[in-house]
């Protein structure tokens, strides 16, 4: 088997949806200029009252006996990356030898280490293991050596949602009573909004917390928008009420002083959503940096670093609970893993019901809990039915 062609198409649908589908955004990092600060959100075009364009490309990667290896979403630029500095290296070689095609494209792409050119990497990767698990005829967690359980916890995570305490609180109550067994909530404020921003964080924390009651798991996202000093400050007014962790407090290039919020909060901290690798888990891990891991399958390797990184973690005794970037890929890797090393999956609520727009099969988590794909491969299958627009990109 080799691969003979591969392609990228971009597709565009309508996405029927009452109200406004983003409700607010999170704190980012460029917050700290007022100017950003007062942006909104400005991720899903809205064509006319209740309908939302969606526009996402996925990779295809053809085999000479007919198998097409399917990947994504994935953004443009990625596309344009794999066509452009990939082909020529895939073409004619074995899809499923996926260890040595990493190693290549890693080798070939020494400025793409991190960030952008990884992705593509991981994109390709992911594409690879569902040829493999076609070419086989079973789905990828049972090449990985699955499944370890018959169905996945799932929390949810609630980007997109408004972070006003009453709305809040109401719909901690419904994703509760849908059976998830966590929710993770997302900080609109950060160190620039001062004392002011503080309170309006403390009050999402308080109002969720009350909604779901004591004996439930919630977890709360600073992306990256924190420093030291106002980990500390949060950390006093939040403790009491017992988050299950707080997220990549710092900028991913702030490791060491992730590691020192660490000792000096209260609860968990988790990190890693942002990085890529083994080489750059392991430097985490070593620093002690977070009790829980984050990588994204789509972002720090694909399928095959992934397992990798896992490994790795379970050396040091720390828990992987992946970025929710891909729901059937992530799925695979958990489904293939220890549940004590991979023990709950990440379910982005709205930014999946995006993602996951053209599938055929929607891997929704039903009463908490997402079901093993049973197709072959990985379980990605575009829906040609949900498609208005089409173009290939070369």
């Amino acid at each position: 088997m080799k691969i003979k062609n591969i392609r990228c198409r971009e597709l565009t649908g309508t996405l029927d949806f009452e109200g406004e589908f983003w409700e607010d955004r999170l704190c980012r990092p460029i917050d700290i200029y007022p100017m950003h600060r007062e942006e909104g959100v400005h991720w899903l075009p809205k064509t006319e009252e209740g309908k939302y364009q969606i526009r996402l490309v996925f990779l295809e990667v053809e085999t000479d006996d007919g198998i097409v290896g399917l990947s994504g979403p994935i953004s443009r630029s990625l596309a344009h990356t794999i066509l452009s500095e990939f082909k020529s290296l895939l073409i004619g070689a074995n899809p499923l030898a996926v260890e040595l095609l990493w190693d290549k494209l890693y080798r070939l792409s020494v400025h793409g280490r991190k960030g952008s050119t990884m992705m593509a990497i991981s994109a390709v990767d992911c594409a690879l293991w569902d040829i493999r698990g076609k070419a086989l005829n079973v789905p990828v967690y049972v090449l990985l050596g699955g499944p370890t359980r018959e169905r996945i916890p799932a929390y949810a995570s609630m980007l997109g949602f408004s972070v006003e305490p009453e709305r809040a609180a109401a719909r901690a109550r419904a994703y509760a009573d849908k059976g998830y067994q966590a929710q993770k909530w997302f900080f609109r404020a950060g160190p620039a909004e001062g004392y002011a921003g503080i309170e309006r964080n403390v009050a999402l924390v308080k109002a969720v917390r009350e909604a779901v009651g004591p004996n439930y798991d919630l977890m709360f996202d600073c992306w990256m928008s924190w420093d030291l000093r106002y980990a500390r400050q949060m950390a006093e007014c939040i403790a009491e009420y017992q988050p299950r962790w707080i997220e990549e407090p710092v900028l991913p290039d702030k490791a060491e002083i992730c590691a020192q919020i660490r000792q000096n909060v209260p609860f968990p901290v988790s990190n890693g959503e942002h990085e890529y690798t083994r080489w750059g888990f392991h430097y985490l891990l070593d620093l002690g940096a977070q009790d829980i891991l984050q990588p994204d399958v789509f972002w720090a390797g694909g399928i095959t670093e992934m397992v990798k990184i896992a490994t790795l973690a379970s050396a040091y005794d720390v828990a992987v609970i992946p970025h929710g970037h891909s729901t059937y890929a992530t799925a695979h890797l958990i489904a293939s893993s220890p549940p004590n090393l991979c023990p709950i999956q990440e379910y982005l609520i709205k930014w999946n019901t995006m993602h996951d727009f053209f599938f055929t099969h929607k891997p929704e988590p039903v009463n908490g809990y997402i079901e093993l794909p049973q197709q072959p491969g990985i379980g990605w299958e575009i829906d040609e039915g949900l498609v208005e627009e089409e173009i290939i990109i070369s």
